[in-house]
């Protein structure tokens, strides 16, 4: 039982008998069947009840009146209660008012000489006391007149009519001195209509002549039907009897004919009542056959069989031939249903049974299962038929389907379901694995009941090879269907979920002690799907691993003691990870009776094609990323970072609306991200695998070949940042060291380096600074590039200098010292030997004086450049310069006096 039905809402809350009332609330019934009772102020009105559902049905009033509660009452819930009421009440329906229900008449006025003032047509119901009622147009609360006057009601042609009720309805808000003048007026009314006869008659002239029209309407009548019919209608009442009279003497005749006939049927119905069982048996056979009691069917044709075998009665030989035209129906029937769709083994078994205990002919029992095993490969293309496009399923001799189906059509859509998400191609293996599951078992076992006598039929041995071969036939169609299905464009989601289904399936069909070959159908598919899965997996994963450029900020964030990150290298490592533990949970774990999958060395090499994927996948996302901006975003009218060294700091992310980092800067994180993968998340990937059972890694062939490429796309882009930060600041250096036309034989004394040096160290700095914010670890080799071209173009500058005086001599000794000692951490060997070419390039000192003013001249540019200095060789290194150079204070005091 449910809840009680519960009305907590209705519209309108009050009207006449048949209003339309929405009733509205809870439990109300769970269908139209359900509701069984519904009544509004105790009135029925179920029968125009309409339930729309179980929070609404739409009914119309009865005839009730006065206050009450709406009661609904169901099957599942019984009787309800209600939380409001509807009021009803009768309204005074006049010749012109529609009505939903029957109401009398309004009641003539009598008068003195019981006759009636007005027709029943043409009464109005008027107020009696002849005043205005404009003033009455706020209704007093009826609820309180029914409290003062119970049932009394205000209505003029009522028997409870009560004056009270009327006055307090009507003239609630008339004055005393009006309410006088209407009793007069209604006194004087009564007084008009005791005046006699006469008045009366001319009050009610129009009354009067309706009814003289009505009564020479009947006169008329009455004279048509006198010449139609004649003054006297005796002879024709007397003909009609006379013809009565000869139709029961036909009615005796008949009675007499059916009494004969009667006799005759009560004979046969005796012979019938003694022979009943036989006459009876074709209909009762036809109703236990439709009600499948065939035992009970076969039963009783025994049973007729042996008592009226020999019968020489013609009645019995129709009888008996009408019951072997049914037997033989049945034996039809019996036969196609071992054809239609499978039922259980005993259905099987008891189907067997009753053909042969109809005897009959031919092998029943290898009937049945070559019908189940036909039965389940239409099943099966039955199935593949419901949820894919059959291009063509060929038919071979003995009108089984052929095992080579061609798949086209739909192209696989995943058509996904609300909750599991499940494609066309799992649900059609899901069904295909039901089928094989609910079906193969009774087959198999009938095939066992078959051999070994269990079916009471005769049992030929000989056919225990074909009924394997139907097994195996039947397992190996069903394989080729779902190989089929599970082509090369199915998604991995897909493919795991169709490898669980197929392993259930496997599961079940291990424990029908099947042999051995049979089970290696699907053992064998399992193994090359669970392969197929494992590089569909890796191939998803490569591919949003490709995708990974689109999730790239440029923002650094994580910092580690190879510089600072992205996110990227750290959502590789986590997919990467992710896919693998996924692979092994799901595909390489081995379930019941299925082989290590790695046990070949050639699915090894497919574990490591996959893996290779990945890391492929990923050099090119770092490589698409490192050189995204080569071709846009550069504008050579864009400010530079210097006035001299040029960078495109127009370089925009393609992903993002507004300003991205230079193109530089994206070079350097690139370099990061790189060197960090190759450090670090590559060997933690390799030992994780390792870890998790996979195959060493190290033993892949060309394993090394994934650092191999990322090495060489490092260099790629440190290539193209030193030819984005080295061509620009090498190509400064020449125009600003003849910056105003000066040349080396001026004769003015220098007081500091030149600024070709300045803006060569100030541009160093502005590298250095750059490379140091992301990462530190590449400060060497980006600056030993750069310091080494720089070296390269001060070594050929200078030995292109013609003449050289004392003073550019001085000048240039101290400019190409200073840089040498200031870059001299990041100076290779060559760079240092193109410094020497540069220093011999230029004249020795012409005496001891201008020697001191080098070293004076070095000692006072860095001791004021210690800042730009320390930027570069770091504060530890400045101080060491610092205190060789304390040592030499002394010595050269009296040159600094005498120089400065």
């Amino acid at each position: 039982m449910g809840p009680p039905p519960v009305v907590t809402g209705i519209s309108p809350k009050e009207g006449p008998p048949g209003t339309r009332v929405i009733v509205r609330g809870e439990f109300l019934g769970t269908k139209a069947p359900d509701l069984i009772g519904l009544t509004i102020c105790g009135c029925d009105c179920l029968l125009s009840a309409e339930w729309k559902s179980s929070n609404k049905i739409i009914a119309r009033s009865g005839p009730c009146k006065g206050r009450g509660d709406i009661i609904v009452t169901t099957r599942s819930g019984g009787q309800g209660t209600s939380t409001v009421q509807f009021r009803g009440y009768h309204e005074t329906i006049g010749p012109m008012k529609e009505s939903a229900v029957w109401v009398d008449e309004a009641p003539m006025q009598s008068f003195v000489w019981g006759r009636r003032a007005l027709s029943p047509t043409n009464y109005q119901q008027e107020d009696p006391l002849g005043l205005s009622v404009e003033g009455n147009d706020k209704k007093f609360p009826e609820d309180e007149l029914i409290e003062l006057f119970g049932d009394a009601t205000d209505d003029l042609t009522s028997e409870k009519f009560h004056p009270g009720w009327f006055l307090l309805q009507h003239h609630h808000a008339t004055t005393l001195e009006d309410l006088k003048a209407g009793l007069t007026f209604l006194k004087r009314k009564v007084n008009s209509q005791k005046e006699g006869q006469l008045s009366f008659l001319k009050a009610n002239v129009g009354s009067v002549m309706e009814q003289l029209d009505t009564v020479m309407l009947l006169k008329e009548q009455f004279e048509l039907d006198m010449k139609n019919y004649g003054t006297d209608p005796i002879e024709q009442l007397e003909k009609a009897i006379k013809q009565s009279m000869s139709e029961a003497n036909k009615l005796f005749d008949e009675v007499l004919a059916r009494r004969d006939r009667a006799d005759a049927t009560r004979n046969v119905l005796t012979v019938m009542q003694r022979y009943k069982f036989l006459f009876c048996m074709p209909i009762n056979m036809e109703r236990n056959i439709k009600r499948g009691n065939y035992d009970l069917v076969i039963n009783d044709y025994a049973r007729v069989k042996n008592l009226f075998k020999n019968t020489e009665v013609e009645v019995f030989k129709v009888v008996l031939a009408e019951i072997d035209n049914r037997i033989t129906t049945l034996k039809t029937l019996l036969r196609k249903k071992l054809e239609e769709m499978p039922f259980s083994l005993e259905e099987h078994k008891k189907i067997i049974r009753n053909l042969v205990n109809l005897e009959t002919e031919g092998d029943v029992g290898w009937d049945a299962i070559v019908a189940h095993a036909s039965c389940l490969d239409k099943s099966i293309t039955a199935c593949l038929h419901e949820h894919l496009e059959i291009k063509s399923t060929n038919i071979d001799d003995s009108g089984k389907t052929s095992k080579h189906i061609q798949v086209t059509g739909k192209q696989f859509q995943n058509s996904r379901n609300d909750k599991n998400n499940i494609s066309v191609q799992v649900s059609c293996t899901q069904a295909i694995c039901d089928i094989l599951i609910q079906q193969l078992p009774n087959l198999w076992r009938l095939g066992q009941s078959y051999f070994s006598g269990q079916l009471h039929v005769a049992v030929d041995v000989e056919k225990q090879i074909p009924f394997k071969n139907l097994v195996l036939s039947s397992m190996q169609h069903a394989m080729e269907v779902i190989k089929n299905i599970c082509h090369n464009d199915v998604e991995a989601s897909s493919l795991l979920h169709i490898l669980h289904c197929i392993r259930q399936m496997y599961a079940s069909l291990i424990h029908l002690d099947l042999p051995s070959d049979a089970l290696d159908i699907f053992g064998k598919f399992i193994f090359d799907l669970r392969l197929q899965c494992l590089v569909a997996l890796f191939k998803r994963t490569a591919e949003n691993i490709a995708a990974l450029h689109r999730k790239e900020t440029w923002q650094i964030e994580y910092l580690t003691e190879n510089g600072g990150v992205t996110k990227l290298p750290y959502l590789f490592e986590e997919m990467v990870l992710e896919v693998t533990k996924c692979a092994r949970d799901t595909v390489i774990a081995c379930g019941p009776r299925e082989n290590a999958l790695f046990a070949n060395p050639s699915h090894q090499m497919i574990f490591y094609n996959a893996i290779k994927t990945l890391f492929t996948s990923f050099a090119r996302c770092l490589q698409q990323l490192a050189f995204s901006g080569c071709e846009e975003g550069l504008d050579d009218d864009e400010p530079s970072v210097s006035q001299l060294v040029g960078s495109p700091s127009g370089y925009k992310n393609k992903n993002s609306r507004h300003q991205g980092p230079t193109w530089e800067q994206c070079l350097l994180i690139s370099l990061s991200n790189i060197r960090y993968t190759l450090n670090v998340v590559l060997p933690k990937i390799r030992d994780t695998l390792k870890t998790q059972g996979y195959p060493d890694l190290s033993n892949a062939i060309g394993w090394n070949s994934n650092w191999t490429q990322l090495e060489t796309l490092d260099n790629a882009v440190l290539e193209a940042y030193l030819e984005r930060r080295c061509d620009p600041l090498v190509g400064t250096i020449e125009p600003s060291m003849y910056l105003g036309g000066l040349e080396w034989d001026f004769d003015t004394e220098p007081t500091h380096i030149k600024p070709y040096a300045q803006e060569i160290l100030a541009n160093l700095i502005a590298v250095h600074a750059e490379v140091h914010r992301v990462a530190p670890i590449l400060l060497h080799r980006v600056l030993s590039h750069i310091v080494e071209t720089i070296a390269e173009e001060l070594a050929r500058l200078m030995s292109c200098v013609t003449q050289f005086s004392h003073a550019g001599i001085v000048q240039a000794r101290t400019d190409i010292t200073l840089l040498k000692n200031a870059l001299l951490h990041y100076s290779t060997n060559r760079a240092r030997s193109f410094f020497e070419e540069a220093l011999d390039a230029i004249p020795q000192p012409v005496n001891k004086e201008d020697a001191m003013r080098i070293e004076a001249l070095l000692l006072k540019v860095t001791t004021s450049m210690r800042l730009q200095l320390s930027c570069l060789i770091g504060y530890v290194k400045f101080l060491l310069i610092l205190f060789v150079q304390s040592n030499l204070i002394k010595r050269f005091e009296s040159i600094y006096e005498n120089v400065f």
